[in-house]
Order: C-alpha cells, then structure tokens, then sequence
C-alpha cells in the first residue's frame, strides 16, 4: 500500500510522513531528501548545478538509497546530516527545476515505493509519482502557521522573513505542486501531530478494510 503525502512547505508534510511510518511500519520516503542528496554529489564531484546533462547522468549512475530508519546514502556517502546543510538548502532548488532530473527521480520514487507498504512525501507525488496510491493526502496549513513552523526550525531568521522566504518558494514551486483529485485535504492549522496521525491513520485502515 502506498499513502502519498502531498502540500506546500511548512504543512508538516516531514512530520506527519516520519510519524505516520513509524506507526504502520512502512517505509518513510522523503522525496526531497533524494533531490538534496544528488545536490550534494554534485557539488562534491564540481558539477555545475546548471549542467543538466551531467546531472541527468550523475541521478542515473548514483541511485539513492534508503536505510530502514531515516538515512539516505548516495554514492556510498552516508549523507543524512550533509543534506540539512546551508549550502544544500541553497543549492538544491536549482537542481530540482530541471524536468530531466525530476524524471530520473521520479522513477527512482517509484521503484523504491513498489518495495513494498510506504509513505511517500513531496511534490506531485499523488499526480506523478504515485497517481495508483490507494490513499492520497493533501496536507494545508494557514500561511502564519507554516512560516512559524518552519521557523522554530532555523536560527537567525525572523517570522516574517521566513514567512516572505516560503511565499517565494511557493510562487517557485507552484509548477511541481499540484493536488490529486482524489486527494483528501487535511488542514493541520489548529492540529496537533498526533491528531493529524490519528486522522490519516483511520483513513488508511479504512482502505485496508
């Protein structure tokens, strides 16, 4: 069984996707991880972000992978920490813009998601990545609540300004970031994690049954 998590950033997509693993043992795929995994293998090996030939080929040479908890290895590099660097968070939205490489990630998705029961987290993941998942969710947030979400996660940067830094990723992302018609929304404004994992949990039992 596949449960795709879709939303705009700061919805709680990570925390929900992690959490909800966990408690149905499926394996946790954060899409996003795999896009800054690459990033950091380009910047590593001096591969221009810009050269989408060499990026292409370097996403097809260096499948990532995913352990049994949460870390990600790519080239034989434990990069789990790496990723979360600065440069990473930079960097990696010029890698995940070109279509090519998107490709070539999407059908890593796949292949890793037909390896059994899985929670698959990202963008377009019930439209493209996954659009046969027997359960897709579309998660929202109130635009205040996501941006102080996402600043309880950084240091030295206001509200506000994280709040203008996710209204331009929005605006950015806004091509790869489209909800399934089939999804079911679930907004998590005024939820706690646990009530957003019990929610989506009857869901799947649901479709279990």
């Amino acid at each position: 069984m596949i449960v795709a998590i879709d939303g705009p950033a700061g919805a709680g997509k990570s925390s929900v996707a992690r959490a909800l693993s966990a408690r149905l043992r499926f394996r946790y795929l954060d899409t996003g991880a795999m896009y800054r995994a690459l990033t950091w293998l380009a910047l590593r090996q001096g591969i221009a972000l810009d050269d989408v030939t060499s990026l292409e080929e370097l996403a097809r040479e260096n499948p990532i992978e995913f352990d049994e908890g949460e870390g990600v290895t790519i080239a034989g590099h434990d990069v789990t920490a790496r990723i979360r660097e600065p440069v990473i968070d930079s960097s990696v939205p010029i890698v995940a813009r070109h279509p090519e490489v998107r490709e070539v990630m999407r059908e890593r998705q796949r292949a890793l998601g037909e390896q059994g029961d899985s929670v698959i987290e990202g963008r377009d993941i019930g439209v493209v990545v996954a659009p046969h998942a027997e359960l897709k969710i579309w998660l929202v947030a109130d635009p205040r609540v996501r941006a102080e979400r996402r600043h309880a996660e950084r240091d030295g940067i206001t509200v506000d300004m994280t709040a203008d830094d996710m209204r331009r990723r929005d605006e950015r992302d806004a091509g790869n970031t489209h909800r399934a018609e089939d999804a079911i929304e679930v907004d998590t404004t005024s939820l706690s994690l646990e009530q957003v994992i019990d929610r989506i949990e009857r869901l799947v039992r649901e479709r279990v049954a």
